[in-house]
């Protein structure tokens, strides 16, 4: 009986394991565009209406890719672009997309600065009573 309950123990703390370790592999990638005379925002506009944007969002792994435009910079945009893990942005990076992208960049000559994050899932005490849900 007791290495049934090691056993059942040993695989639920696996699971668990495999659970924290999926949870954490999710990367958030922030991308900001600038260019000039407004060619961030038509860059974005571009990317939505030759419908590149909805097939990156259909691929496998992908979370969320959404633009946003800055308040203080009116040409930088910002894109929000988050995956399930390095492997799906791997898979991604190597579509055809890509190419599309990258010829749009060029088309409207801007620059990128690029921020990486993977999620922590904690919140402090002392943050919370700054967060209204």
């Amino acid at each position: 009986m007791k290495l049934k309950f090691l056993t059942l123990f040993s695989i639920l703390a696996l699971a668990a394991s495999v659970f924290a370790e999926s949870a954490m592999s999710n990367i958030t990638v922030n991308l900001r565009y600038t260019g000039k005379n407004g060619a961030a925002k038509k860059f974005a506009e571009e990317m939505v209406s030759s419908g590149t944007v909805a097939k990156i969002r259909a691929e496998k792994g992908n979370i969320r890719y959404e633009y946003f435009q800055s308040l203080d910079d009116p040409e930088t945009i910002l894109l929000i672009d988050a995956w399930e893990s390095q492997a799906a942005i791997d898979v991604h990076h190597a579509s055809p997309m890509m190419k599309t992208i990258a010829k749009l960049r060029d088309k409207y000559d801007l620059k990128m600065t690029v921020e990486r994050y993977t999620p922590d899932n904690t919140m402090p005490k002392t943050d919370e009573k700054f967060i209204r849900k």
